[in-house]
């Protein structure tokens, strides 16, 4: 027999908390639905007309009108699934906490979820959540260089300054070489982008030379100087700064952030800036290249323009790295902002040398 209509009545005490879940960002999907066929069902709706209007069944509809009416908002969650759930012992825990920093299987270099699920007698999924709780990933690995430079602090201190706090009436310029960049041509032409297939082009590669890009990046602009140069020598650097002398404003002083290159201190170098005294070189320390602020731009230049591209020659490759500058400084300069303070480099790098002096 068909189910006769019965008016579900519900009391505003009943409203307000079904009502607040409704407006809550944090409710479940399942939670809402379940909501809103008690409140329309409280409204004087039917329930085929409950059911047709949020999309589910007319059994749906009886079974949390009714589970809602014996235990209220208790009634409108999931029941405890049958079966008693898996549970890891602290022992097992401390096991493949153990077992993850301290050894290595025989396997492979890192442990995966499967090898260590073997290993501990426990499921992927279990070695899932205790490493997700603990907040191990041994399938990463990061790269790091330690800076032993006696006088790392003064020039983290001194080059970080700069890009806190410019000086007035100054320019502050990020200047680095990228040197043997390769102009590098395809053996066979690429297969281009379609809808359901990905760009290809083949694995190998013609040589077709090289060339070097020095580049002044300006933290207050984002706008950079550029020069490309077929070798990468003390003359190259010092006809490069000639080139800022010439595109900079007479009255501003230049300090520039640079690495410890030797071709930066030859004395051909030094008797140009002491001729030169708005120049004021402020040096990065020796393996801090993540201190220098065009290195960031190096990366965009190799990502956006040079990893994809196809040069016949080493001039195609000049014309390329040129026109790449002349629309970034059009259209994507953007202010460099720097936001670590010297102190916390410092105390992150002496942390560092602490952890690596201890595994020693």
């Amino acid at each position: 027999m068909a189910r006769t209509h019965e008016k579900y009545e519900l009391t505003t005490e009943d409203r307000q908390p079904l009502e607040a879940l409704l407006r809550s960002p944090k409710t479940a999907q399942s939670l809402v639905l379940r909501t809103r066929i008690v409140l329309l069902s409280g409204a004087g709706q039917s329930v085929p007309e409950v059911a047709a209007s949020l999309g589910t069944s007319t059994r749906s509809v009886y079974k949390w009108r009714n589970r809602f009416k014996t235990l209220g908002l208790e009634g409108l969650k999931d029941l405890p699934r049958s079966g008693q759930p898996k549970k890891l012992s602290a022992g097992k825990i401390k096991e493949v906490l153990t077992m993850t920093v301290e050894c290595i299987p025989r396997e492979a270099t890192h442990w995966s979820l499967r090898l260590m699920a073997k290993a501990a007698g426990i499921t992927p999924w279990q070695v899932q959540q205790i490493w997700n709780a603990s907040n191990l990933k041994p399938h990463r690995l990061k790269t790091f260089k330690i800076s032993n430079d006696p006088d790392f602090a003064e020039k983290v201190v001194d080059v970080v300054g700069l890009y806190l706090a410019p000086p007035d009436n100054a320019l502050v310029l990020s200047v680095d070489e990228k040197t043997q960049i390769q102009a590098l041509d395809r053996t066979q032409p690429m297969l281009p982008l379609r809808p359901g297939q990905i760009e290809r082009r083949t694995h190998d590669y013609k040589r077709n030379g090289t060339t070097s890009l020095y580049a002044a990046f300006d933290i207050l602009t984002g706008k950079v100087f550029g020069r490309t140069t077929k070798r990468h020598r003390a003359k190259e650097f010092l006809d490069f700064l000639r080139q800022i002398e010439r595109s900079t404003p007479r009255g501003l002083d230049l300090h520039l952030i640079l690495d410890n290159s030797s071709t930066h201190k030859t004395p051909e170098v030094k008797k140009w800036l002491i001729a030169h005294p708005r120049f004021k070189l402020h040096f990065t320390p020796t393996s801090a290249s993540w201190l220098n602020a065009v290195e960031g731009w190096f990366s965009q230049l190799e990502r956006r323009s040079i990893y994809r591209g196809i040069f016949t020659s080493v001039k195609e490759l000049r014309d390329e790295i040129h026109r790449f500058i002349k629309v970034h400084n059009a259209e994507s300069a953007k202010p460099f902002k720097w936001t670590k303070c010297a102190s916390v480099i410092i105390e992150s790098v002496e942390k560092a040398k602490k952890q690596i002096n201890e595994h020693n």
